[in-house]
């Protein structure tokens, strides 16, 4: 239900130095390779990276070949580790790989068009940004986004690619109102003095992204509250594939189904269907039909239709909610070979969802973010 009075909701972001987001843009790499060549790859790809190493396990079946030690470098350079003093970098770290093909008791069921796994799915719309997204976690964005671009241009030309951000949001019932915290942390070389680091950023990243006028007197900061954030990336703490979960989606608001995302190719529900449940989402509330929706797809292994749909609305639907279950089913094609077909995801876009968050992007690519079902809908809900 919505919360009513004044109230704060904080979501975080990190940037593509983060340890976890370097194996999940690793993981997404070897995926889109593999379906450039061929769009039926079945690829489960996990990736740990840590001090001198990145390691590369899980499951692939293709007629694709890859250069998979190739594609980790690469990556690895592609993020800003590209010198040994930043305590993992692409020219010295070992890459090891594990990969063997997909199980055959997993291909039975997948083959015929059936669901990868069983499983649980949510997406999630609102009327809080043009993006449909919830501030907080656009604002986290758009943070870590700028502290890449202020390292890549060279505006602040001492920081590491690791770095994360959180934004606390104050609300009055469901209208965001004003940001109380904001919070950034960025690695950086060891010879600048904190006092720099702190200025830049507050001037350079924070008051370049959120709005002037969600900013006043009581607005708090904190930047390297620590004091100091020199080792990072693999060095300081090991990433692994599919570990940030709540980044790549809502920043906490809504649930969660526990699927990750990246790493796996478009049978795979966990992302698929995610993907498609942000879609009809995003198309209910931009047909007017809800001011905030959470979807929730479930599906069984091997069967194609999902075996449950839910639509909540918090209260906020302009029709009733099982009205809107029976314009999704009727609208959208929601077995994982319509998933596929409707969003085009045999194709190689995988990798720049890695970063900064799978929805609430208008990259062409991201097709899930199209509202191309909301005059539909809101004929359907007229009937």
């Amino acid at each position: 239900m919505a919360k009513n009075g004044r109230h704060l909701f904080t979501s975080e972001s990190v940037t593509e130095g983060h340890p976890d987001k370097i194996a999940d843009q690793i993981s997404d790499a070897v995926l889109d390779t593999l379906i450039a060549e061929d769009p039926m790859s079945r690829v489960a790809c996990e990736t740990l990276v840590t001090t001198g190493l990145a390691f590369i396990a899980g499951e692939i079946t293709t007629t694709a070949y890859a250069d998979l030690p190739a594609i980790v470098r690469e990556t690895i350079k592609d993020v800003g580790y590209t010198r040994a003093k930043y305590g993992f970098d692409y020219e010295t770290c070992a890459v090891i790989s594990a990969i063997h093909e997909q199980s055959p008791d997993i291909a039975m069921g997948v083959d015929p068009g059936g669901a990868g796994d069983q499983g649980l799915m949510f997406g999630y719309a609102c009327r809080e940004t043009d993006e449909l997204m919830p501030l907080p976690i656009m604002l986290a964005h758009k943070l870590t986004r700028r502290l890449s671009q202020v390292r890549r241009e060279g505006l602040i030309d001492y920081l590491r690619p690791d770095g994360k951000s959180q934004v606390t949001i104050e609300y009055e019932g469901d209208k965001p109102v004003r940001v109380d915290a904001v919070i950034v942390s960025a690695q950086h070389s060891s010879l600048v003095p904190i006092e720099t680091v702190r200025e830049d950023i507050l001037e350079k990243v924070i008051q370049a992204v959120v709005p002037a006028e969600l900013l006043d007197e009581k607005t708090k900061y904190f930047i390297n509250p620590t004091g100091r954030f020199v080792t990072g990336g693999p060095q300081g703490d090991c990433g692994l594939t599919g570990r940030k979960i709540i980044v790549d989606t809502y920043g906490g608001v809504g649930s969660h189904g526990g699927g990750a995302f990246s790493g796996k190719d478009p049978t795979k529900v966990d992302r698929s269907a995610s993907y498609m449940a942000r879609h009809v989402a995003k198309n209910i509330v931009a047909a007017g039909l809800a001011e905030k929706v959470e979807l929730q797809l479930a599906y069984a292994i091997g069967v194609a239709d999902p075996v449950s749909i839910m639509a909540e609305t918090m209260g906020t639907a302009k029709v009733d909610e099982s009205l809107l279950v029976k314009a999704v089913r009727e609208q959208f094609d929601l077995s994982p070979r319509g998933i596929i077909e409707a969003l085009e995801l045999r194709k190689p876009i995988y990798k720049p969802t890695a970063a900064y968050g799978h929805f609430g992007r208008n990259e062409e690519d991201f097709t899930w973010e199209r509202t191309d079902k909301a005059d539909a809908l809101r004929a359907f809900a007229r009937r």
